[in-house]
């Protein structure tokens, strides 16, 4: 999965997995694009030794994640069962974000599912220069043809493999950036929760 949500076959497995319900037909191939479910979810690769083979007929697609600030910016939530600490202080955080006590996963849901719809080139997803530089470290913004997170040192491109070296000038010319990470996601982010990062992410930005 790309930060848009954008599926793709490759390689990389990432260090993240998840799923949106059942994407593929009995032979294995993608035969859906719009998920049957609105419980999108980001999960451990590896659980109380579980097995399981992929993309068997009639159960959930099994989709990666180069790391959780790409879920999140695809539009997952921290699964509560094999991810249940996080979970819960991504619940938190987002509660707080709204003044309110509590968010279980079905609201969660709920907030997130109308974010996920809206074209990358979205009017209310266009950001203002001002608005780029108080973005929460784990957010991704796109120029267009590349996804950068947003690091406490700067910008870090993405790619499956990981994050890749980048040069503060090359991003001088860049008129136009669009924000990918749903809103509600980076109010939780800005209210305290701290996702998961590639280890390449720190070394992009050396």
């Amino acid at each position: 999965m790309d930060p848009a949500g954008r599926l793709h076959a490759v390689s990389e497995r990432g260090l993240l997995m998840g799923n949106r319900g059942c994407l593929h037909d009995a032979h294995g191939e993608i035969s859906r694009r719009k998920p049957p479910t609105d419980r999108w979810i980001c999960c451990l690769t590896e659980f109380k030794s579980r097995k399981r083979l992929l993309m068997q007929p009639g159960r959930y697609t099994e989709l990666f994640f180069l790391d959780e600030a790409t879920a999140l910016a695809a539009g997952h939530r921290p699964c509560f069962e094999c991810r249940r600490a996080e979970a819960l202080a991504f619940s938190q955080a987002l509660a707080r974000s709204r003044g309110v006590d509590h968010l279980g996963a079905d609201a969660i849901d709920q907030i997130l599912k109308p974010e996920r719809t809206r074209p990358a080139d979205h009017p209310s997803l266009l950001l203002t220069e001002e608005q780029l530089e108080l973005l929460p470290e784990g957010a991704f913004i796109s120029d267009g043809g590349r996804y950068f997170l947003v690091t406490a040192r700067g910008l870090a491109q993405w790619s499956f493999g990981g994050y890749l070296e980048t040069n503060a000038s090359e991003f001088a010319s860049t008129r136009h950036w669009h924000l990918v990470t749903p809103p509600a996601v980076i109010e939780a982010l800005r209210h305290g929760y701290r996702p998961i990062l590639h280890p390449t992410a720190a070394k992009a930005t050396d």
